[in-house]
């Protein structure tokens, strides 16, 4: 018998799906299969999104997970389905990873759902973030949150190493505060600004191909959350980290840098160079101080 789930999408457009995802499904909690359902910086030569000012790639399930996974189905339809139908099982040979969702896809552009402390252990979950890692590499890029793979899960990992880091001009790098460091995965992240200075740079994302805007960031933020195995941890970032961490944190409450980026400075990658707009504020830090902006 054909069963169908809801997708991620505020289209509400129903689709058969096979009789083993719909038993998966059920397996990841308050799932209920119906007849019918009505109602997811840098260079040219392609090193990791960060040349030009990139940042990169940045980008429900088990009991107690609201209806998210299956009602707010992605526009990556049934192969989004068989990656979710293989959740905790031991990846083969040429297992393909999720592909990166793009801007235009409703899972980007809604809150993600808080992950139950109880499921963070979980062999589902743990895959999600194994997947988050690989599929960030393979892009490659410096963040990733976990709606940009389909999963409206407040999810985020992140890390910039020296060759990422060796791709960019070195005044750029120091413009930018850029320090490589390791591997960040945290799960439900709060954000908060730690002063008010702020900056303005390009940034990219890869559910944003191809593209680049200058947005403001604050340069310096304390995020906190758990690790991978649901321990607490709080980040003390600056300069680019907390760039980074601003741009994934932003993925998981549905918002894009597009959404946030100052007017009339998006462009294409190739055009990154050219002058900017007049009125369009100069890159670099700034301080807010009664209101107002000084540089």
């Amino acid at each position: 018998m054909t069963e169908s789930i809801h997708r991620f999408s505020h289209r509400y457009v129903s689709f058969p799906v096979p009789s083993a995802v719909i038993r998966t499904l059920a397996l990841l909690g308050n799932f209920k299969p119906r007849a019918a359902a009505v109602a997811l910086p840098f260079s040219s030569a392609a090193p990791p999104c960060h040349a030009g000012g990139y940042v990169g790639g940045f980008c429900a399930l088990g009991s107690g997970f609201p209806l998210s996974l299956p009602q707010r189905r992605t526009a990556t339809r049934i192969s989004a389905a068989g990656w979710f139908s293989g959740l905790g099982a031991k990846k083969g040979k040429g297992t393909a990873l999720p592909e990166i969702v793009k801007a235009g896809d409703p899972v980007l552009h809604e809150p993600a759902d808080e992950v139950p402390l109880q499921e963070i252990g979980s062999e589902k979950i743990q895959k999600i973030i194994e997947d988050m890692v690989a599929a960030m590499r393979k892009a490659p890029g410096v963040g990733l949150a976990a709606p940009q793979i389909g999963v409206p899960l407040k999810i985020i990992v992140l890390e910039d190493t020296k060759e990422y880091i060796s791709y960019a001009p070195k005044k750029e790098i120091k413009a930018q505060d850029r320090r490589p460091f390791d591997l960040l995965v945290i799960v439900n992240p709060k954000l908060k600004k730690k002063s008010n200075k702020t900056a303005y740079f390009f940034e990219g994302c890869l559910s944003v191909d191809g593209f680049r805007a200058v947005v403001e960031r604050h340069l310096e933020v304390e995020v906190s959350g758990l690790d991978r195995n649901g321990n607490p941890v709080k980040i003390d970032a600056t300069g680019w980290q907390a760039r980074i961490l601003q741009h994934e944190c932003d993925h998981l409450d549905g918002t894009l840098y597009v959404d946030k980026m100052v007017p009339r400075t998006f462009r294409t990658v190739e055009n990154l160079d050219l002058p900017m707009a007049k009125g369009c504020p100069p890159l670099g830090t700034r301080e807010i101080l009664d209101g107002e902006k000084i540089l």
